[in-house]
């Protein structure tokens, strides 16, 4: 009998219309698709961080957006987000190792890409423009954050983000 062995690799991608609901459905492909994969141990950062972007996708873009699950080999998690505003926001858009300081306490928004740098193991973003991706039909930008994977730090604690370029 021949056994068949599940990959360790996948990726899953979804698109998102302009709609305040977005965020929710974006929510629930990450818990189904976690869930389906046994990644449990990402699952609430995941869901957070993904919630955070496609969020900031509606409110700060007319259009539709893009979530991308992606599976790497050595057990890391790599989520992007693309939407077409050009735009790279902090922490995205600062240098390695540079941390965003966290807004006032008073502020009604800016927490959101905190959480970002406070629990994924790795960030970046890119404008699409720049490196020619047929992603949106040269137009936007992609953020990806990862989280997992040998020695990452877990949600039940602050991990000690890094940023990549």
């Amino acid at each position: 009998m021949v056994t068949v062995a599940l990959p360790d690799t996948w990726v899953y991608s979804l698109r998102l219309p302009h709609d305040p609901r977005a965020a929710r459905v974006a929510r629930m492909t990450v818990r189904a698709v976690l869930g389906g994969h046994g990644r449990q141990d990402v699952l609430d950062v995941v869901e957070l961080l993904t919630s955070e972007l496609v969020g900031n996708a509606y409110l700060h873009t007319a259009g539709p957006a893009s979530l991308r699950l992606t599976a790497l080999g050595d057990g890391r998690l790599r989520v992007g987000v693309w939407d077409s505003h050009p735009c790279i926001p902090a922490p995205f858009a600062k240098p390695p190792g540079d941390r965003v300081p966290m807004p006032d306490v008073d502020c009604e928004g800016g927490r959101g890409l905190h959480l970002v740098q406070e629990y994924a193991d790795s960030w970046g973003g890119w404008s699409v423009a720049d490196r020619g991706d047929r992603l949106a039909r040269g137009a936007g930008k992609l953020l990806w954050f990862e989280v997992g994977g040998p020695g990452a730090a877990r949600p039940s604690g602050r991990s000690s983000a890094r940023a990549a370029t």
